[in-house]
């Protein structure tokens, strides 16, 4: 086995730790070539702006290729600039893409899932969704195994509320109502890791799941249960209106939504190692 990560990332590196001791191959791309020489793991440079000779080689005898790099206006670049290359990869697998669960837009609170039509929202969303359709639209052209996990917020080691408390920049925004779905990158690794083992034994096809732990939250619950964590006392309750957030910051208050992933758990037979912001933050802080 091979695998090619686009974008190797907070959660390559956690699919890479959970790997571990497997006889797995391993590349992938960064802005920059040397970012991960110390690692072993053979690096070349990808911005996303052109096909490369050097990654066209590096892909070569890949089985698995997971993508996180970012869209641009005109959707993912990884299956503009190397499409055709991935096409013709003889022992190619699965391709597996991380996407969004901003692509669902404001569901004013209520239950979505992967039946739930997509109604994106913002420009990322809308970004995300022309990048997963170009996704399918590649695995059904070239008849090859192309799964789409839709992600949340991702926390984990060196991620989390814990950093954000202990450097001061944690705030506790209070908009009743407001809910957020969250997941630990180790269980993102978890998922990836039953998709690639599943995709060795199915036929080719298309997947969508919600990757997401088992508790949306308002988010200021997750700050006094850090704090109390800590032994800190929380930073004081901010109206929403108050809060003077980011144009992104924004955005992500401007919708809301619980977001079920039963689809992802039945068809893997998964559990959580996290199932909820508790177990994960305690783990976080545990394990240092």
């Amino acid at each position: 086995m091979k695998l090619f990560c686009f974008g190797f990332g907070y959660t390559a590196n956690a699919l890479v730790d959970r790997l571990g001791g497997r006889n797995v191959t391993i590349a992938g791309t960064r802005t920059r070539a040397d970012a991960d020489a110390a690692s072993g793991i053979d690096i070349t440079a990808y911005r996303g702006d052109g096909r490369t000779a050097a990654v066209v080689s590096a892909l070569a005898g890949s089985t698995h290729i997971l993508v996180s790099i970012p869209p641009d206006l005109e959707g993912d670049a990884t299956v503009r600039d190397f499409g055709a290359d991935l096409a013709q990869l003889p022992d190619l697998a699965w391709i597996g893409y991380l996407s969004t669960i901003g692509v669902y837009g404001d569901a004013q609170g209520e239950w979505v899932d992967e039946n739930t039509p997509a109604n994106p929202q913002s420009e990322r969303s809308l970004k995300r969704l022309r990048a997963e359709n170009q996704w399918r639209a590649f695995g059904a052209t070239y008849k090859k195994h192309v799964d789409i996990f839709r992600l949340p917020g991702i926390y984990g080691p060196g991620r989390s509320m814990i950093e954000a408390l202990r450097t001061g920049t944690a705030k506790r925004i209070i908009k009743p109502g407001q809910v957020f779905n969250r997941i630990h990158v180790d269980d993102i690794a978890l998922a990836l890791d039953a998709a690639m083992t599943a995709a060795n034994v199915r036929q080719p096809g298309f997947g969508l799941y919600n990757v997401t732990d088992d508790e949306p939250s308002p988010p200021q619950d997750v700050v006094v249960f850090t704090a109390e964590l800590l032994g800190l006392t929380p930073p004081p309750e901010t109206g929403f209106a108050g809060a003077k957030l980011s144009p992104m910051g924004s955005s992500f208050y401007a919708e809301n939504k619980r977001v079920r992933n039963t689809h992802l758990k039945s068809t893997f037979g998964l559990i959580l190692k996290y199932p909820t912001y508790r177990e994960g933050l305690v783990s976080i802080l545990t394990s240092r």
